[in-house]
């Protein structure tokens, strides 16, 4: 219980500092930081929305393994991509491991009904949070951006999310 109410104010306050990262006009090199399948992602602020806890979602059949249903946000219905399967990293996840999950919608300016399953919030990051940067590889996705690493080494992948929604396997849902 203790860890669900630390996951609620942690998702509070990052929902706070995305608003206030939004009205203050904070370029597009200010990301949000997540981890999902063991790897660790830069979602631009600009393109993401507002993040949910997780609450279930209501499959749809013979759709893509990596769609896991749709799900009422704010009264919208949204599908729901589990990023780690995604981007090729399937996650067997426990009824533990989704509890502590979010669920983060693709911002409206979009134009996609679309949210994220996340393994993990880890924050605002901003370019100076980083060491140094890698140009994607030429055979990676186009919604595959720069490789950014911190100082403690970790590697961290920019996913271009409008360039994600706008790539035709996320569009193609059907199995």
């Amino acid at each position: 219980m203790a860890k669900r109410e630390a996951l609620k104010e942690l998702q509070t306050r990052l929902a706070v500092r995305l608003q206030a990262a939004r009205s203050e006009g904070v370029s597009g090199s200010s990301w949000l930081a997540v981890q999902s399948g063991g790897r660790q992602l830069l979602l631009p602020l600009s393109q993401s929305g507002e993040i949910f806890p997780w609450s279930g979602v209501q499959s749809v059949p013979y759709t893509q393994p990596w769609f896991l249903g749709v799900a009422n946000l704010r009264g919208a219905l949204a599908g729901v991509v589990d990023l780690a399967a995604l981007l090729g990293t399937p996650v067997a996840r426990s009824e533990q491991a989704l509890a502590e999950s979010s669920v983060l919608a693709l911002n409206a300016g979009l134009e996609v009904n679309a949210a994220l399953l996340v393994d993990r919030l880890a924050g605002l990051r901003g370019q100076d949070a980083f060491t140094a940067s890698e140009p994607r590889g030429e055979d990676e996705a186009p919604y595959f951006g720069s490789i950014y690493i911190d100082a403690q080494g970790l590697r961290w992948q920019e996913i271009d999310l409008q360039a994600l929604a706008q790539h035709p396997a996320f569009l193609s849902i059907s199995a």
